[in-house]
């Protein structure tokens, strides 16, 4: 049976309105590391320390109320990517605010994800989605890499079969 991955969650949470609840929906701490961040540079800073750890990552943002915030959220989604292309983006936005922030975010993006009485029940369903993508990758390189030792193998045994047959026919 295989081991579970740890799946790091970095919650950017300027207003710190969404983190508990993160928190409490993610509690096993075998499964889960949440980190929250209030500030940008933080946030960052930590993704930087996070992109050599080979383990799912997701990043969770939460977007401001106001528009003129949207582009430093694109900016900081492109950052994201930069540092490393696999980990996972959640834009937590706003209800009305929702097709705004697409227009302007519309790149690297994983999941938006409206605030609502649902957001943390949609926030582990995407969560979890991210989770089956990085574990497909991993058992992906894992299969090619046994299928790599089977034929080679298989094309050993057939040269020494083959050798064998050359120089003892007599068995054969």
């Amino acid at each position: 049976m295989t081991a579970k991955l740890l799946t790091t969650l970095l919650c950017y949470d300027d207003h710190r309105t969404f983190t508990e609840d993160v928190r409490k929906r993610f509690s096993d701490a075998a499964q889960y590391e949440v980190l929250s961040f209030h500030t940008k540079q933080d946030f960052l800073n930590q993704c930087n320390k996070e992109s050599e750890n080979s383990s799912c990552k997701v990043a969770i943002i939460g977007v401001p109320d106001t528009k003129e915030q949207f582009q430093v959220i694109d900016e900081m989604t492109m950052e994201i990517k930069r540092i490393d292309q696999r980990t996972g983006l959640i834009l937590l936005v706003p209800g009305d605010k929702m097709e705004d922030l697409k227009k302007v975010v519309r790149f690297n993006v994983d999941a938006y994800i409206p605030r609502n009485s649902n957001t943390i029940l949609r926030l582990h369903n995407a969560v979890k989605k991210i989770i089956s993508q990085h574990s497909i990758v991993v058992f992906k390189k894992r299969r090619n890499l046994s299928l790599w030792f089977l034929f080679g193998f298989l094309i050993l045994s057939a040269l020494i079969i083959l050798v064998a047959y050359l120089r003892f026919p007599k068995y054969f």
